[in-house]
């Protein structure tokens, strides 16, 4: 699935969606692709220009949406999410200033109508950048 069709099923527009590419996906994970974080019009980037390494977690986030959309019934709409909590998160790379593409992995390790729980990674073809976990809770009255 490329840019365009990722562009349908999750809310995230134009520069803000940082996903380019789902390599492939199952009941319980998504393998992403990212060239553009490296964009200068990335609207995660510092005043300065640089990238911070716990911007991947917006990264991975957007795998997880995508995810949830991919696994949803296909009768339902979008159900709105919410990064609710985050565990474990280890950013191992000083800046996500590297050379790409970016690998990004979510597994769910739990979930229901309410929210799920992934564990997520993000790694460049030269080292791990960060890992965690995150949990998202589901619905528009949150």
């Amino acid at each position: 699935m490329k840019r365009d069709e990722i562009l349908t099923k999750i809310p995230h527009a134009g520069a803000m969606c940082l996903l380019d590419e789902v390599l492939d996906w199952d009941s319980e994970k998504i393998n992403c692709l990212s060239h553009r974080f490296a964009q200068a019009d990335n609207p995660l980037r510092r005043p300065d220009g640089t990238l911070g390494t716990a911007s991947g977690i917006e990264i991975a986030a957007q795998a997880m949406a995508l995810h949830g959309r991919l696994t949803a019934p296909v009768d339902g709409g979008p159900i709105p999410g919410y990064l609710v909590a985050l565990r474990g998160v280890n950013l191992t790379a000083p800046s996500l200033d590297i050379p790409g593409p970016l690998t990004i992995t979510a597994i769910r390790l739990l979930g229901d109508t309410s929210g799920a729980t992934y564990s997520f990674s993000v790694v460049s073809p030269q080292t791990e950048c960060l890992t965690g976990r995150a949990t998202v809770l589901f619905g528009a009255g949150l």
